[in-house]
Order: C-alpha cells, then sequence, then structure tokens
C-alpha cells in the first residue's frame, strides 16, 4: 500500500517552525499571554490550546496561524543579541 500524500504540507511546516520557536523557555506562556490579552480566555486556555495545535490535533484558522506568527516574530524581534546563544554553535 502506497503511503498517503501530506494533505497538509504547509501546516505541517509552519508545526516544526513554530515548535522550534516554542522550545524557547518560556515562549510559549509568552504567546498564550498575548493571545488571552487580545484575543480573551485565560492564559491556561491558550496554553493548553497551543500544545493541542503544536500536536496537530487541531488545525486552527488561517487568521489564528498569522496572529501566532505575528506575535512571535514581535518577540524574537526585542530579543537582544547578547543572550541568544546560536552564536555558540
Amino acid at each position: 500500500m502506497f503511503p498517503g500524500k501530506n494533505d497538509r504540507p504547509y501546516f505541517d511546516a509552519w508545526l516544526r517552525r513554530t515548535g522550534r520557536q516554542f522550545a524557547v523557555s518560556g515562549r510559549l506562556t509568552e504567546t498564550a499571554m498575548a493571545l488571552a490579552k487580545s484575543e480573551g480566555g485565560t492564559v491556561d486556555e491558550w496554553r493548553a490550546r497551543l500544545r493541542i495545535i503544536l500536536e496537530g490535533n487541531e488545525v486552527p484558522s488561517l487568521d489564528l496561524l498569522m496572529l501566532i506568527d505575528k506575535l512571535l516574530a514581535r518577540t524574537s524581534k526585542n530579543k537582544p543579541a547578547g543572550d541568544s546563544q546560536d552564536l555558540l554553535f
């Protein structure tokens, strides 16, 4: 039997990229806090929903994906270059 063609390659690429960004300590909570402030709900609800999304169990709307990307871009841009451990490797 042939393996099925991936029907959501862009979402899967987004999951891999976003998963790496959320691997930074505190980034998921920061994003959950920003989403709770702008979209309503509690930080715990957003943290749980983000984890569900990252596990691939929920495919959110394109608007939510873009909002998450915007929030992640803002947090990585505000981070001072001296704090990055990327330079070690």
